[in-house]
This record gives C-alpha cells, structure tokens and sequence, in this order.
C-alpha cells in the first residue's frame, strides 16, 4: 500500500469483512499512532479479522530519533476494545504467536523487534493466547518482563543468582488479555514483583499489572521498569538507549537487590 497506512488499514478491514484473514505490517508508530483512527473504526469496532504487525518495539529503531521511538503504542492499543495485544519476547515466541493469531479470530496487535534478537527459550514452545510462561522459577521476587525485554530480564535473573537470589522469570507475552493469575501467583509465592517493558511505564505491561494488585488483596513490593514519562530528544544503539534510561540488566538488577534488600 505504500506510504498510505490509513488506506492500508482501511483495505486490510475491507478485506476481513469479506472473509479473509488479513496481516498489516509497517514500523510500530505509523502502523499504530498514524492510523489510530482507522484502527478504532474500521478493525476494533467491526471486530475485523485483521492482525496488525508492528516491527521496531521500542527503541529498536533508536538512531532514527523520537519520530521512530516506538514507546506509547502498547498503551495506545490497550484502550481499544476487542483488541488482543501479544508482545513476544524471542523468536520462538514469535514463531508460535503468528500460527497462534492466525487461528483467533479477531483484531490482534503483534508487536516485535526487527531481527536477530537473541533467544531465550532452548526450543520451540506450546504458545497460548493470553497464558504466561515461566522460564525460570524463582521464590525470592518474580521479573515479569514482555517483548524484547525479555532477554534482558534473564541476564537480570543471572546477575541475581550470584547474590544469591533466586528471581521468578515470567514471558508476559500477552498484555491483553493479561494472564491474571499468573501475576497473582507471583505476588503471593515471592512477595515481590518487578515489571520490564520498553515502553513508556503509563499504558503498558506495568500499568496492566499495576491494575491487577490492587484488586488481589496482595501488597508486593512493586516496581515497574521502562521508559519514564518523556521523549528522547537523542539518537543511538538500542543498548545506549537502555543504559540512558536505566533499563538495561546492571541498573535494573542493581534497583532490584536495593528493593529487596531495603537499602
């Protein structure tokens, strides 16, 4: 469709309510923010059998500026009615959240990197709509982490087991609809709970969860990781960009053991 992802939503819906399953596919900010309009009307409100495939999650496309920054688009998702959301965080989940949406019927919001993330799974793995997995178990708190922070929360969780703090790994792929009980278990067997998103920390994984406790009659300690309320007026690596805003896996662990340990 060209640089004209307003017709290309409104086509892909078209097309849907003809009976067909349509994928869109574009950078996050023009497939997502440019076309909310189009997106509210013509998908979530017709319960279109269109699946939306956003690339660049976060700060993938971090040299290209602010303009590329993909760091609202989880909470812009969220608010619209019939719209499942999955944030995969490795090739693998990938791979398995593609066959997995084609089969659901419905708006879906697909949110990946670009290519060559690292893997975290050893292998491919049963992948449900809406259910978590464990990666690693873990008593002391639980790192519940989505997308292509993922990998970043296993090297969290290896920086922990030399302080001797075994941390519950949790792949919440599916933000919406959130695995509830899985935050529930995390918040009752560790008593702690820490969010990791490349997002901005209002509308997405942590806000999501953040909903969830209250309701639960548990009170974790809670800490949402991600990208604080403001643009980056800078360019560079995805892994600057991380260390800039205190997400990468040294400053998140470091936060952690403080949180845990009270210092």
């Amino acid at each position: 469709m060209g640089v004209s992802e307003a017709n290309m939503i409104g086509v892909a819906s078209g097309l849907a309510l003809s009976g067909k399953t349509v994928f869109v596919y574009s950078i996050i900010p023009f497939v997502t923010s440019r076309v909310f309009e189009q997106i509210r009307d013509d998908v979530a409100l017709q319960k279109a059998n269109v699946k939306i495939v956003g690339v660049g999650s976060g700060f993938t496309y971090g040299q290209l500026g602010p303009t590329h920054h993909s760091i609202e688009d989880i909470g812009i998702m969220r608010t619209l009615p019939n719209m499942t959301i999955i944030c995969p965080g490795d090739p693998y989940e990938t791979e398995e959240a593609t066959k997995a949406i084609a089969a659901l019927s419905g708006p879906v919001y697909l949110r990946i990197g670009k290519k060559g993330e690292p893997t975290v799974h050893k292998k491919s793995l049963p992948f449900k709509v809406g259910r978590a997995i464990t990666v690693k178990k873990g008593t002391d708190c639980a790192i519940v982490a989505t997308g292509n922070m993922l990998p970043v929360g296993l090297a969290v969780s290896e920086i922990l087991d030399r302080e001797k703090i075994k941390a519950r790994l949790v792949s919440m792929h599916t933000i919406k609809p959130l695995d509830v009980n899985s935050i529930k278990r995390a918040a009752l067997e560790t008593g702690a709970v820490f969010t990791l998103e490349e997002h901005n920390i209002i509308g997405g994984l942590g806000s999501a969860v953040a909903e969830v406790l209250p309701y639960s009659r548990l009170s974790p300690i809670f800490v949402r990781f991600g990208i604080q309320d403001k643009f980056t007026h800078i360019a560079g690596t995805q892994d600057f960009l991380r260390s800039y805003h205190k997400i990468s896996a040294k400053n998140i662990a470091f936060k952690i053991i403080k949180s845990l340990r009270g210092k």
